[in-house]
């Protein structure tokens, strides 16, 4: 019997990978790296990196790479060999698979064709990251990446506005201190962490508020990954005759009904919907 032949059930295994270190993957992970039949990833170098450090042999297994870029001519191959009884494990580049990894296609395929499949928990920046932010975790939404340019960043950031907890993204080092800014323009200056290179050695994690945050980060060259924790919206509590005003106010000057809305709701930290629908009435009642 050869050292990874113990028996795996068929089935699709998604294994945890660590984040940064190499110490991180669970002993059941290393198992089944160790037992597995077939490997995908999403690249076969880390892969091979990383089982190289566990001292785990690849031996006479097919070690597969599996991305966004070639999942659809690979899924089948990968789902053919489930059918025949083999056990097949696929590790993203680091954390969690198909947390804003690979794999979301490949495990539907899997489930559609009735086959079964499993998960070795373990790394993932998005736990990490709430965990060292010192932010509310009770609830909280995973946003991954946000959009490159500001205008659809803020688009997308206002539909996260209301959402009653903490809200959690990825970003780049290089548009980081941008999406600060946007973040505090369009979600008030609500308490946040950004927090990089998570588990490595030269780990940091920034706290402040969004506003403080984005003029620490305004001349820092910044390197490696980043997650940006933001707290739950502002608890402020807005009288009627201060919304009607500042309604009023930015009605008068904006271009549209939209950017005066927006305005309103991140100035004063209320529900978009809700200024929405006063600023409608005031509208109403203006043109009778």
């Amino acid at each position: 019997m050869s050292e990874h032949d113990q028996s795996l059930s068929a089935g699709l295994y998604f294994v945890a990978t660590p984040i940064g270190t190499a110490r991180d993957i669970t002993l059941r992970g290393l198992d089944i790296l160790k037992s597995v039949d077939v490997l995908a990833a999403e690249d076969t170098r880390n892969t091979r990196h990383l089982m190289d450090i566990h001292g785990i042999k690849l031996g006479d297994r097919p070690l597969l790479a599996y991305h966004d870029h070639n999942g659809a001519r690979q899924r089948p191959k990968l789902i053919a060999l489930i059918k025949e009884g083999k056990s097949v494990a696929y590790v993203s580049d680091a954390g969690t698979p198909l947390i804003a990894d690979p794999g979301y296609g490949l495990s539907r395929g899997v489930i559609e064709e009735g086959l079964p499949i499993f998960a070795a928990p373990g790394a993932s920046a998005v736990l990490t990251a709430l965990a060292v932010a010192g932010l509310p975790t009770d609830r909280f939404f995973f946003a991954g990446f946000l959009p490159n340019k500001s205008a659809a960043r803020r688009k997308m950031l206002t539909e996260f506005a209301p959402v009653p907890g903490s809200l959690v993204f990825y970003e780049s080092a290089k548009r980081v201190h941008k999406s600060l800014m946007d973040m505090a323009v369009v979600l008030g200056n609500r308490e946040a962490a950004v927090c990089r290179e998570l588990t490595k050695k030269f780990e940091d994690v920034q706290r402040g508020t969004l506003a403080d945050l984005a003029d620490y980060y305004a001349d820092k060259a910044v390197k490696g990954e980043i997650v940006v924790v933001v707290g739950p919206p502002l608890d402020v509590v807005v009288g009627a005759e201060q919304l009607d005003q500042a309604l009023q106010a930015a009605l008068s000057e904006a271009v549209s009904l939209r950017d005066a809305v927006d305005q309103v709701a991140s100035d004063l930290a209320q529900p978009r919907k809700a200024v929405y629908r006063r600023a409608l009435e005031l509208q109403r009642d203006g043109s009778e």
